[in-house]
């Protein structure tokens, strides 16, 4: 592991390949999984606030969902997240093609809106736990993704190279090149230790 600023790294956001392959997954990350998406705390006041704007964008049924449980919730585990469907898809997820897609960030491409979508769903497949004194930043690995790993391998991507903008949009730049540069010199910063 690294310790980049406040946040704990693990090699394997360094060292597994990854790209998501959405042609193969269709959005799976959207309509699997046991609880919605996880949030920080000032993403809850967002939801609330761009609901209105982005209600065009979603279903029937998500919107019904929403009006019950909220914009946000707190899961089983106590964690804030996004709600779901039926224990199935995300309530913001919309279906186009025989795709899954999020309803927020279609709203954001159409510029309706400036939050592009939750932080956890555009870093996937790191996940990040927070702590009092430190974040930890892990890759999760997950069955769904097995042609993103594959497409990772095939193109020689580390996950933390196909996740620069969200890792940049929730560290900044200047944590964002720490990292690189930590990966680029990986084997010298090992032998020191």
């Amino acid at each position: 592991m690294l310790q980049i600023g406040k946040a704990i790294v693990s090699l394997d956001v360094i060292e597994k390949k990854f790209i998501c392959d959405f042609g193969k997954c269709k959005g799976a990350c959207c309509i699997e999984g046991d609880s919605g998406a996880p949030l920080d705390d000032d993403e809850k006041a967002i939801l609330e606030e761009i609901y209105p704007v982005i209600k065009e964008y979603l279903t029937e049924k998500g919107i019904e969902e929403i009006e019950k449980q909220g914009t946000s919730m707190i899961d089983s585990d106590g964690d804030l997240v996004t709600p779901i469907i039926n224990d199935k898809e995300c309530v913001y997820t919309v279906f186009e093609n025989g795709l899954a897609l999020c309803g927020i960030e279609k709203a954001y491409l159409d510029g309706k809106i400036k939050y592009h979508k939750p932080i956890s769903c555009s870093l996937y497949p790191i996940r990040i736990d927070k702590f009092a004194e430190f974040d930890a930043v892990n890759y999760n690995k997950w069955d769904i993704c097995k042609a993103a790993r594959e497409l990772g391998f095939k193109n020689g991507t580390p996950v933390y190279v196909f996740l620069k903008e969200p890792l940049i949009r929730k560290y900044g730049k200047d944590w964002y090149e720490e990292l690189t540069y930590a990966a680029e010199h990986i084997d010298e910063i090992m032998k020191k230790r």
